[in-house]
């Protein structure tokens, strides 16, 4: 099948997801598209981060993807089941991913949960780890201020040092072995929040775990790639093109991204 997977994220988040993607297929083709104009999700209302789900899905849509993923937690929090439901194609979260990566890992089954607002308070991660688990214990911690240091690229300095520091200082007394980054912008600060956790904290993001669900998906229902050339990927923006390239550069480790910034409306969209 030659038809791309589509990963949408409220910003530039989701690009730790679909570098993993990258990463285990690389043949695959990717279509991304970060909400970064209307980033974050995580303060916003459910109807409101459904809605907006809903419009980045539908330009994904027409580009006759053959997956989605839905690399935001908050979005996979609200509309995943909705979405999952309504189209005929595959759909994966991030959530479900995380928690199986987190308990694979825990010994004491004390684990940390940083995410948004909006995450933390749908206590999604904490239905999912449990619907494995019913014995685990589970700290979540909304981090609202990791968001927008990473959307604004000051994600390795000393403003996120001290940022990270403050606001993780209630968990470093929980006596977790684990803590889960709740959210796909949170691993580009993952070195700091490892410092800040201490070595005896194994720190877990869902993207490797997402996209080997992503090639198990693929393979059971044969719509993996026959291409056998590495494929251009094609990264969509509703904010600044500029902004979202320079970033996106620096993770991905890759020079020249086709970037483009899309207006997303109702019904329709257009190139801007």
């Amino acid at each position: 099948m030659e038809q791309p997977i589509g990963v949408i994220d409220s910003g530039i988040g989701g690009l730790t997801v679909a570098k993993e993607i990258m990463r285990q297929l690389p043949h695959e083709k990717i279509l991304y598209l970060g909400d970064t104009a209307r980033c974050p999700y995580g303060p916003r209302t459910g109807e409101e981060v459904k809605k907006f789900t809903w419009q980045l899905t539908n330009f994904l849509l027409s580009k006759n993807i053959k997956m989605l993923v839905i690399a935001c937690n908050t979005a996979t929090a609200v509309a995943l089941e909705e979405i999952r439901q309504e189209l005929s194609i595959p759909v994966l979260g991030v959530i479900y991913p995380g928690a199986i990566s987190a308990l694979k890992v825990t010994e004491n089954y004390k684990i940390g949960v940083i995410g948004t607002e909006g995450t933390i308070k749908s206590k999604a991660y904490e239905i999912a780890l449990r619907s494995i688990n019913g014995s685990v214990s589970v700290s979540g911690l909304a981090c609202p201020k990791f968001v927008p240091l990473v959307e604004s690229g000051e994600y390795d300095g000393p403003v996120a040092r001290r940022v990270v520091a403050e606001t993780l200082a209630t968990l470093t007394n929980k006596e977790l072995d684990t803590l889960i980054l709740g959210c796909t912008h949170y691993p580009l600060l993952e070195s700091i929040i490892k410092k800040t956790m201490g070595n005896a904290v194994k720190v877990i993001s869902s993207g490797e775990e997402t996209a080997r669900e992503v090639s198990s998906i693929l393979y059971y229902k044969g719509l993996l790639t026959n291409n056998s050339t590495i494929p251009e990927h094609e990264y969509y923006t509703t904010g600044s093109s500029r902004i979202f390239s320079r970033i996106a550069s620096q993770w991905l480790g890759k020079k020249m991204l086709n970037v483009q910034t899309v207006r997303i409306e109702s019904k329709t969209e257009s190139l801007l």
